[in-house]
């Protein structure tokens, strides 16, 4: 089925987006003119300003807009919540090391590598930005974004999304609280359900109704604050 024939089908009530970043925004906003309820890959868009419009749009028609987030739905993740929760910070950094990325097509990489922010962010809560720089060697396609941010309790974390040709793919923590350190992400059982099988899961609960108010306008305001965010963090290493 063509892009046109599905937007223009009765038939077709809900897209999934799943392609380059750089046109998240365009598809989503044709669908959901189409009157047809949307799942997209994070980052909805590339920038807050644009997300906004876009949750707007999905409001006056009436419509489900689900951003996809799985990294907070790994068990990965659901274990290390588990461990820092009522543990007092003091500080911390999170690592991601990755192959290069195509800026055009996926985006500066605050909203390419939203998934580490958003991770931070279910941690330890509403985060501030304070510096942020970016590091490129293009010839070699060599980047590396560090951001700085203050907690609510105004503990630092340092995010660092380093990206090179052929350089493995990583996650390294080090959070470290008054009651102890944690250098290592948690070893986690396999999930009964896949993180996919989960998200497309909850979008379903969205589309039937089974979603409370609270929830969703919970999820929907982390989501446009991490793109806050990556916008702040852009500026900041783009002046």
């Amino acid at each position: 089925m063509s892009l046109d024939d599905a937007l223009a089908s009765e038939a077709v009530h809900v897209a999934m987006i799943s392609t380059d970043n750089s046109n998240h925004e365009e598809r989503i906003r044709q669908f959901l003119e189409a009157g047809k309820h949307v799942l997209v890959e994070y980052p909805m868009a590339l920038s807050a300003d644009k997300a906004h419009e876009l949750c707007d749009l999905a409001e006056q028609k009436g419509r489900i807009l689900h951003v996809e987030h799985i990294e907070i739905l790994t068990e990965e993740s659901k274990q290390l919540k588990k461990e820092v929760e009522g543990k007092e910070l003091v500080s911390g950094t999170l690592h991601f090391t990755g192959g290069s990325l195509d800026e055009q097509r996926s985006g500066f990489p605050s909203f390419s590598g939203i998934a580490r922010l958003t991770w931070l962010f279910d941690l330890f809560g509403d985060l501030t930005v304070t510096s942020a720089t970016m590091e490129e060697q293009k010839e070699q396609n060599y980047s590396k974004l560090t951001a700085h941010f203050l907690t609510l309790n105004s503990r630092p974390l340092t995010w660092i999304e380093e990206r090179a040709p052929g350089m493995r793919r990583g996650k390294k923590v080090n959070f470290c609280f008054k009651s102890g350190t944690l250098d290592h992400l948690p070893e986690a059982p396999r999930a009964a359900v896949g993180v996919f099988k989960q998200d497309q899961d909850l979008f379903a609960k969205k589309l039937l109704g089974q979603v409370s108010r609270e929830a969703l306008a919970a999820e929907k305001w982390r989501i446009l604050r991490c793109l806050e965010l990556a916008d702040e963090i852009k500026q900041l290493c783009e002046h």
